[in-house]
């Protein structure tokens, strides 16, 4: 009677592309600039997991955060936590909306759900302004109090960038992510 071995079997699984981090500063007239939206264009991007939460909070007569960044299908809830009345709204360009006026401790949510900017205020505390970006990629940030920023996962490759922030132009290029290099963006 013949016996017959077991074969080693080698099972070989395709690991998934594995992204870099592209890092950055973002500059106004040589100074660091907080507040600033970069993102990559990534038209094959696959869809990223769901956004557990996007929160545009109401404190102490102000949005925080003041600039917020979301994917494209994102739904941004808007928190009261003041000790007031407030209405949110947004007439221009990106997304237009109007809460209405809701009190202390309730909550209303907006989908964001196409690209562009929204531009929020309240009608009854003419100082409070803040702004939604929607973005139609999974590759964004925002840049920190010194003007860093850091975009997580990105495949190595040539993209094309766009940066904006509050009352500058639009800004786009081309860089490189290759995990090493950074990227400096000027106005």
């Amino acid at each position: 009677m013949r016996r017959f071995g077991l074969l080693p079997v080698i099972c070989l699984i395709a690991a998934p592309v594995l992204g870099a981090d592209l890092s950055g500063t973002v500059q106004v007239s040589g100074r660091p600039t907080q507040y600033a939206v970069v993102w990559l264009e990534a038209s094959g991007a696959a869809a990223s997991a769901p956004v557990q939460r996007a929160v545009l909070d109401q404190r102490n007569l102000q949005f925080s955060p003041h600039v917020l960044v979301v994917r494209v299908g994102t739904t941004v809830e808007f928190p009261n936590n003041d000790k007031v009345f407030h209405n949110v709204f947004s007439f221009r360009d990106g997304k237009k909306f109007d809460l209405g006026m809701y009190p202390k401790g309730s909550m209303k949510r907006i989908p964001f759900d196409k690209a562009g900017l929204a531009r929020l205020f309240c009608n009854i505390h003419p100082n409070m302004a803040a702004y939604v970006m929607a973005v139609d990629t999974p590759f964004f940030a925002v840049s920190d109090d010194k003007g860093s920023f850091t975009i997580a996962g990105v495949p190595p490759g040539t993209y094309t960038y766009h940066a904006w922030r509050p009352g500058g132009l639009p800004l786009t290029g081309s860089v490189t992510v290759d995990g090493r290099t950074p990227i400096e963006i000027r106005w």
